[in-house]
């Protein structure tokens, strides 16, 4: 497995933008996915969660703004993010779980300022 995180950049407050994931390996489809960030001096948290059978689950403060979805048959997981409001900016990385098997994509930054 070998994540790549894209789309992020600057933007606006009230604009959107959609992250992707992609997995350059054959068995994306085994993994549970999900997407952390970690604003500038914080500690990384989880924002949204998929799992194989495409269950979701959202950190409270995205809840109605965020949405995570994946395709496998194109090994890419995403996050359309709108509404974005300052307390969003920071860095984005995607991570991928199966037992005890751990991967996260290098990250990418995601700024919201007027």
């Amino acid at each position: 497995v070998e994540l790549v995180e894209s789309g992020g950049g600057l933007v606006q407050p009230g604009d959107s933008l959609r992250l992707s994931c992609e997995d350059s390996g054959s068995t994306f489809s085994a993994y549970n996915l999900a997407w952390y960030r970690q604003p500038p001096g914080k500690e990384r948290v989880l924002v949204a969660s998929i799992s194989m059978s495409h269950s979701t689950a959202y950190t409270a403060s995205v809840k109605g703004r965020f949405t995570i979805s994946r395709d496998n048959r194109k090994s890419t997981m995403y996050l359309q993010m709108n509404r974005l409001t300052s307390a969003d900016t920071a860095m984005y990385y995607c991570y991928a779980e199966r037992g005890s098997r751990e991967f996260w994509g290098q990250g990418t930054q995601v700024t919201v300022s007027s």
